[in-house]
């Protein structure tokens, strides 16, 4: 089973320092698989905001989209997301409206409603500004007039930013931000890929409630997914330790770096432990070619997503390539020229 050929891929990097790595290594991979997934015919490349955690070196996103952005020519490449309760509308206006006039029709804006890390880094980056849940719409609201043209009376003007008209996305793991992308008549991209247990829901009250736009006519859907793929399914199940350390790390309060492979990983946790992991990543997809072209399809039919957005923490940077290499033929996608 093959997914449509009109399933579009895309990436979700979260820039993780490896274990024995340095921040400018990460930084620099991240560029090289941007350019590979551009190579393959991805539609889009994202990067997202945490603060304060350790392995993860995608704080400063703005900056992150920029460089992705000069090192490639054609790959769309954005937010996922840029955490709006830790910035001014006013200042993430700013920095997307010069990343749109320095690659025009290239830039995405991912906005999230969590801070994106804990309460004491959210506050630093804040200072006493203290956000509600309230809030998230009215900014949201307010980016999109400060990117929007400026209207007759306008007192504040984002400059660059004003008549970029950045295309904003919402992004959720529950049921708020599905509900606000429908009433705004916003695309809205679900985080499957650490907290899939609404997964369904969210995207039938999205579609339910859809208001058309003036930037979207109908629902738009992208589905964030783990991704492990090799050339067989013991080896795929073998890289994805990896990610199952990160995870439980994630869920002790235990973060680290992105930890190099180990065997029989699952086979030394508490059942407890293996089973909060499947929970975290039930929509993994972990095989080999014909394994993950299966798992691809079965998301996709079961989602109806117009959009796949892959996460792969594969440790070693040749199977990290090789992994989107064997996602991209499960759907299609083949070679394109970015030397245009």
């Amino acid at each position: 089973m093959t997914p449509s050929r009109s399933l579009q891929l895309s990436m979700l990097d979260l820039v993780a320092i490896r274990e024995g790595g340095t921040v400018a290594q990460a930084l620099a991979l991240a560029l090289q698989t941007a350019q590979h997934a551009e190579s393959l015919g991805f539609t889009r490349y994202w990067l997202a905001e945490h603060h304060n955690m350790a392995g993860i070196a995608s704080s400063a996103t703005a900056v992150l989209v920029g460089y992705i952005a000069g090192g490639t020519q054609h790959i769309r490449v954005g937010s996922g997301g840029i955490m709006l309760p830790n910035h001014a509308p006013l200042v993430v206006a700013e920095a997307f409206g010069t990343l749109a006039e320095l690659y025009p029709g290239r830039i995405d804006l991912g906005l999230g409603r969590a801070p994106g890390t804990d309460r004491l880094t959210m506050r630093a980056l804040r200072r006493d500004r203290a956000e509600t849940e309230q809030d998230f719409p009215r900014d949201v609201a307010e980016l999109q007039r400060l990117l929007g043209p400026v209207q007759p009376g306008q007192g504040i003007i984002a400059m660059p930013g004003a008549d970029t008209n950045v295309p904003i996305w919402l992004l959720g793991s529950s049921l708020f931000s599905a509900q606000l992308a429908a009433e705004r008549g916003l695309p809205y991209a679900f985080a499957a890929h650490f907290a899939p247990r609404l997964l369904h829901q969210a995207l039938a009250l999205y579609r339910s409630l859809f208001k058309p736009s003036k930037t979207l006519s109908q629902p738009y859907v992208v589905v964030g997914v783990p991704l492990m793929a090799a050339d067989s399914d013991e080896e795929a199940e073998f890289l994805a330790s990896s990610t199952y350390q990160r995870v439980l790390g994630i869920l002790t309060g235990a973060r680290q770096r992105l930890q190099p492979p180990t065997p029989g990983f699952m086979e030394t946790l508490q059942p407890q432990e293996r089973a909060a992991i499947g929970d975290f990543l039930s929509a993994a997809v972990i095989g080999g070619p014909a394994k993950v072209a299966s798992g691809l399809a079965a998301l996709a039919e079961a989602t109806q997503a117009n959009e796949l957005m892959l996460v792969c923490d594969v440790f070693e940077p040749a199977r990290r390539l090789r992994s989107l290499e064997i996602a991209a033929k499960a759907c299609g996608l083949g070679p394109v020229d970015t030397s245009r």
